[in-house]
């Protein structure tokens, strides 16, 4: 067996885990489907129970409301009885995959404005406009949100839950309770240190009261806060572990960030976030507690999570976004298929940026995954051979090219892939060529090894033509073709100086020391970051007022820490009017300016390949073409291709 530390047992008081591996608890807003907007579905049970069958150790169910008032819309709650059935089902689906259970007790203070009938729990009053505040809790009302926290332990030992964990962090109530930064209340629940932990201990204490003795209780809390003054520091956290050690706590999920401040970036920490971010201050945390810690944030791969255990860091591994990806991680890893594994990048393209679009769009139901379309679709959706094997022709060697491969090998189909270039992986691969995207890089790499070991049959160097596809005659042709960059009509575009920004990222040789990318999207980013992490001035021209378009919030706020750091300036409002030797002139707010060049970067954007020929070929032979990704809508986001590979794969089998 690989990776011995992270898949031996560990036991904690009466519970013993397979392994050390934590589904953490992920707001999926799939209850936003169930009767009140607030239940267990089976859309819900049936991705919980996939994640233990594919041999996770520990699964959290979700956020969890404990206080009926102010339980939103579109999260769990365990505030009444009448929740306690569908918890239970969930539960002894879990436990009939071979997995073990814990719910997530959740109180969350400003988060619940998302839905505007839902109570928001505060420490101190909060302009919310000109004309409403907010006001802050009232210590009647602090007491019934502890007893609130009491009897929802109670109603999670009747449903049948293995352990719980008390929610003590991102700004929720519990944490904004003891945060010096969140916590100015002037009463005996504010001021001290010593003031402001009494709310937290007593929630607790109010919930062990309400547990077994052998059951294990969690905690998850923030290591300190960051960009927030007067925050917790690490040394008052670990005193406040302490106590919750004496008030019954028994293990530690470390975890960072609050939502007043662009630190939400650490909560769902996207790909530009180191890898394992949390560790040391967990590993720190740990040894002056001497209490059992798991570390949660970017640990994706089963190399790392065992690196952490082999270092005695940690005694067990958040790894939740990486089986969200793939709900078959950990057999995956245990049986040494790590070229099969569909590995986390980080892009929150699915699980955040879609969780953000759910609160105020009907049409997005729940979460979902770059790299896992059928997530939270698992019965659905679920990939199943079809009533007889068809010899597909795919053309375009990208992700989606790759992913709808290795899915018609998987159902007992004969794919064959043709690309025109000399590699696989696409622009997958180009965006690992950005100063910390290596995550693209190591996912596509894995993903091209996959197709080798699945032994499906690749033809490099090979531009499909429409006589190529009437000499194969296959049954399906699947067009994954991408898409071309788009060079505007600029004087100067022919010049030496310019380069294509796809050309730039596969490392042609440039030299100079300015540089200038036309184009503030992402691509254009990840080119000016790649000149900058080589010593090279750039400055990025965008036309529209804002850059970044094609970027969710967080990627966004990462986006600008970074280029804060690097020699990189960005002129929005400026349109580019001619490239000269040495320069490039542009309009901004109707004034010409000029900037220094020694390179100049097309990244304005793509369109689609043209596969018009290849379309009316496989309509006159009668094959069935199925565009996707770029070739059918370009530019687009990889989440898009590889789902519409997915289920292009879906109604093949049909």
């Amino acid at each position: 067996m690989l990776f011995e530390k992270l898949f031996s047992p560990i036991k904690i008081k009466n519970l013993e885990l397979r392994n050390r591996v934590v589904l953490s608890a992920m707001g999926t807003h799939e209850s936003a489907e169930s009767a009140d907007g607030r239940e267990v579905t089976d859309k819900l049970i049936a991705y919980h129970a996939a994640r233990a069958k594919g041999g996770c150790g520990l699964n959290t169910v979700e956020v969890t409301s404990v206080d009926a008032a102010s339980a939103p819309h579109g999260f769990l709650s365990i505030a009444e009885d009448k929740y306690i059935p569908g918890l239970q089902k969930l539960n002894d689906a879990v436990h009939a995959a071979g997995g073990k259970t814990c719910v997530q007790l959740w109180q969350g203070g400003l988060a619940v404005a998302s839905d505007q009938t839902a109570q928001i729990l505060l420490p101190n009053d909060m302009p919310m406009s000109a004309e409403y505040t907010v006001p802050g809790i009232t210590e009647e009302r602090l007491y019934s949100v502890i007893e609130a926290f009491g009897a929802a332990a109670k109603r999670a030992v009747t449903a049948g839950f293995d352990c719980l964990e008390f929610h003590c962090a991102h700004n929720y109530l519990p944490h904004s309770m003891l945060s010096g930064g969140l916590n100015h209340r002037t009463d005996c629940w504010g001021g001290s240190f010593e003031n402001r932990k009494k709310f937290p201990l007593a929630c607790i204490r109010a919930i062990r009261k309400n547990m077994p003795e052998g059951m294990p209780l969690l905690m998850r809390i923030g290591c300190h806060d960051d960009m927030l003054e007067g925050g917790l520091t690490i040394e008052e956290v670990i005193e406040f572990c302490k106590d919750a050690k004496e008030a019954g706590v028994d293990v530690l999920n470390i975890s960072r960030g609050n939502i007043v401040t662009a630190a939400t970036v650490y909560e769902v920490a996207p790909v530009d976030i180191p890898k394992g971010f949390n560790v040391e201050d967990a590993a720190r945390i740990r040894q002056e507690t001497g209490m059992l810690t798991m570390p949660c944030g970017r640990i994706n791969t089963p190399e790392l999570a065992e690196q952490i255990l082999e270092e005695d860091k940690a005694d067990l591994i958040v790894m939740a976004r990486a089986q969200l990806a793939d709900p078959d991680f950990c057999n995956k890893a245990r049986e040494g298929r790590l070229n099969d594994i569909r590995y986390c990048i980080g892009c929150n393209q699915g699980c955040y940026d879609y969780f953000c679009a759910s609160l105020s769009d009907p049409e997005v139901k729940h979460i979902t995954c770059m790299r896992n379309p059928a997530l939270l679709e698992e019965e659905a959706w679920a990939l199943t051979p079809g009533v007889k094997s068809r010899k597909v022709m795919i053309v375009g060697g990208g992700i989606a090219g790759i992913e709808a491969a290795l899915n018609l090998k998987k159902t007992g189909n004969e794919p064959v892939i043709f690309e025109k270039s000399s590699r696989l992986g696409g622009q997958f691969t180009l965006a690992g060529a950005a100063p910390g995207k290596s995550d693209f890089q190591y996912a596509a790499d894995k993903a091209v090894a996959n197709v080798k070991d699945q032994g499906i049959k690749v033809h490099l160097n090979t531009e499909v033509t429409p006589e190529l596809i009437e000499k194969m005659h296959p049954d399906i042709v699947i067009l994954a073709a991408g898409s071309t960059p788009i060079v505007p009509d600029i004087p100067g575009r022919d010049s030496e100086i310019v380069t294509e920004s796809h050309d730039l990222l596969e490392g042609k040789e440039f030299s100079g020391k300015t540089a200038v990318v036309i184009g503030g999207g992402l691509v254009g980013f990840e080119c000016a970051e790649y000149l900058a992490s080589r010593g090279v001035k750039a400055d990025i021209l965008e036309m529209k007022p804002d850059v970044l378009a094609d970027l969710g919030q967080l990627r966004k706020i990462t986006s600008q820490f970074s280029l804060s750091e690097l020699p990189v300036t960005v002129h929005t409002n400026t349109v580019c009017k001619a490239i000269e030797a040495d320069k490039v002139i542009a309009q901004k707010d109707q004034e010409q300016v000029s900037f220094q060049a020694d390179l100049v970067v097309m990244a304005v954007g793509t369109k689609s390949a043209d596969t018009t020929a290849l379309q009316e070929t496989c309509q006159k032979l009668e094959i069935p073409a199925y565009l996707i990704g770029d070739a059918k809508k370009a530019p687009g986001m990889a989440l898009n291709a590889i789902h519409d590979a997915y289920h292009a794969v879906l109604d093949i089998n049909q």
